[in-house]
């Protein structure tokens, strides 16, 4: 291990161990100051980490207060990209940059770059609800500066892993990366929850409420954190950046496009730009991974995938963010267009309500991610993560099994039920992945570990949408016909908005706008239509049991495959192995229940 250039860090072999103060005392003052900050360190790097994840979901509940509000209608022609982009360009840029960050802060220091990432975020924030411009234009300024607040999330979620293995000691640390693991991923959805909240009183307030947070979390880390990790000075690796960042950019951007109709099918899968984009991009990837493995400072470290702990670790992360992303999107179609109308609710409210009902999918997070944490100190990862993932697929059986018109609690039994499955895996799993690799490693560690989350998030919308859709493609037309005729809709206006593609009928209930009201609205014949024919059409029932049918079907694929997903990943996660240990030169030490031996030619090692 590299020695560190900075006297006053603390040596991490005392460190690690909980005995070490920092001063290489041992006793006394030194140690209760080093008790104070690891809890300092949890505190703000959990707040970085949750109103990331808030940001990075608040938009979608709060999309039709901010489209109205610049004066766009996003389900125009031509303009669904714009929603697109503002959907998933947080979530692209925080795929392909984490990396690189994570290894920037390895080379110049964690604790800097996440304070110029809570900097770079508050900054982002302010622009975001200074926007001075309407239509397209101020479309475009949002989807820029939610990219440079992607920026600064990134390096909040990057490093914060990091700065904590390198804070609490091993018998501690599954405890801390569980608290900030699960809060993580319960603000993923709580900001389906603030966003509709505030989308209520105006569509800027979405973007003021980071604000204040980004501000005292930049004083109060530039105040209270310190380097307490090793740093390993190098070269910046810029044929890796840059062919990792071009290739994992159009990857996800040309699945992105490819949920979107091109020539008549009802998605991009032919566009010869889409097909064009996953090529080049899967290219690019090879040689990334070919130049990664000549250059003697690669950004991505490849062969950490040597290590058992840490390969079948991030595969059970990456399929599982697939299935919990896919189940976000589709939870939300499900409540806005068909459940929540079905039981009263104006379409225009659903958003709001769609994030409260699924509040036991946050509490679930919240209840199993830190006592699972805890206890993998203790008894290991593999047993909690791999049960969690079997109740996970249990949880999708169970939304299946469930009809379309479900009684509540059963749904909302069946959330909790997913959310503690997904609390028990992603702490022990975190802990498990940061803990097997050297403590000069951390940094880049917890960048690819954020990578293989943050894509599986960007993959699941481009694979559960083009599932349902699919699955709609194949009985939605016909369906919808036959029950606009029955209303007295022409034959013909009927075939065509039959005919439109399933995206537009999926985004409208998305946005919590009324779908037959947006899809008979250009073609005029409401307004040719008997007033109670239109009060049927435009009413709570008549969308909702028409696509009853049909979303069935789709979301059975969609389901099907998250489930099978997590079926693979509890299997990876039984390939984990019983214990880890960092992926150093030196031999690997087992420590006691007590991790009170640590050689002093390693300075770290700990089991899972």
């Amino acid at each position: 291990m590299s020695a560190n250039p900075e006297p006053e860090i603390p040596k991490l072999g005392k460190a690690d161990t909980g005995t070490g103060t920092g001063t290489g005392t041992g006793t006394g003052t030194g140690q209760e100051k080093d008790d104070r900050y690891k809890w300092v360190a949890l505190s703000n790097t959990t707040l970085g980490v949750l109103i990331a994840t808030i940001d990075s979901s608040i938009v979608i509940i709060s999309l039709p207060a901010i489209f109205r509000g610049i004066g766009l209608d996003p389900l125009a022609p031509g303009n669904i990209g714009y929603l697109l982009w503002m959907i998933l360009g947080y979530l692209l840029v925080s795929a392909v940059l984490v990396v690189s960050l994570g290894r920037l802060g390895d080379m110049f220091g964690r604790v800097r770059m996440y304070n110029m990432g809570f900097a770079i975020f508050a900054c982002a924030s302010l622009a975001l609800s200074l926007d001075p411009f309407k239509g397209g234009s101020g479309a475009l300024w949002l989807i820029g500066f939610r990219v440079v607040q992607a920026v600064g999330g990134s390096m909040l979620t990057a490093n914060s892993a990091a700065i904590l293995t390198d804070a609490f000691p091993a018998r501690q640390r599954g405890m801390a990366l569980g608290v900030n693991q699960i809060t993580a991923l319960a603000g993923q959805f709580l900001g389906l929850v603030v966003g509709g909240l505030l989308a209520t009183v105006d569509w800027r307030s979405v973007f003021w409420v980071s604000v204040p947070i980004g501000v005292v979390g930049t004083i109060w880390s530039y105040r209270s954190l310190r380097e307490t990790g090793s740093r390993k000075p190098g070269r910046i690796d810029w044929v890796g950046n840059l062919t990792f960042t071009a290739g994992a950019g159009a990857l996800l951007a040309s699945i992105t496009y490819g949920i979107q109709p091109y020539g008549g099918h009802s998605t991009g899968w032919t566009n010869p730009l889409v097909v064009g984009g996953l090529s080049t991009g899967v290219l690019l990837l090879v040689v990334f991974c070919v130049v990664e493995t000549r250059i003697a400072e690669p950004m991505f470290r490849l062969g950490l995938f040597r290590n058992r702990a840490f390969a079948a670790g991030n595969m059970a992360a990456l399929l599982t963010s697939i299935a919990r992303g896919g189940m976000q999107f589709m939870l939300i179609i499900w409540l806005q267009g068909i459940w929540l109308p079905l039981h009263g609710y104006d379409f225009e409210r659903t958003p709001l309500w769609a994030g409260i009902f699924m509040l036991p999918l946050t509490l679930g997070f919240l209840v199993a991610g830190p006592v699972s944490g805890y206890l993998s100190d203790r008894f290991g990862a593999r047993l909690f993560s791999t049960t969690g993932l079997l109740l996970v697929a249990c949880s999708f059986i169970g939304l299946l099994s469930i009809p379309v018109d479900f009684s509540y609690p059963v749904f909302a039994g069946l959330l909790l039920l997913s959310g503690l499955g997904q609390g028990m895996f992603s702490a022990p799993n975190t802990s498990a992945i940061m803990g097997s690799v050297a403590p000069e490693q951390r940094g880049v560690a917890s960048g690819m570990r954020s990578t293989f989350q943050n894509s599986g998030t960007a993959l699941s919308m481009g694979l559960s949408f083009s599932l349902m859709i699919a699955g709609l493609a194949g009985s939605l037309p016909h369906t919808l016909s036959s029950g606009l005729q029955a209303q007295g809709v022409p034959a013909g206006t009927a075939a065509q908005v039959a005919g439109l593609p399933p995206v537009s009928t999926l985004f409208a209930t998305f946005l919590g706008n009324n779908p037959i009201s947006h899809l008979l609205g250009p073609t005029g014949v409401l307004h040719t239509l008997p007033a109670h024919n239109v009060a049927v059409l435009t009413g709570h029932r008549f969308f909702p049991e028409l696509v009853s049918g049909p979303f069935h079907d789709g979301l059975v694929t969609v389901f099907g495959v998250a489930t099978a997903m997590s079926l693979v990943a509890a299997l990876a996660s039984v390939l984990r192995g019983r214990h880890s240990s960092p992926a150093t030169p030196v031999p690997a030490t087992k420590l006691d229940a007590q991790d009170s031996q640590v050689p002093k030619n390693q300075g770290e090692g700990q089991y899972a």
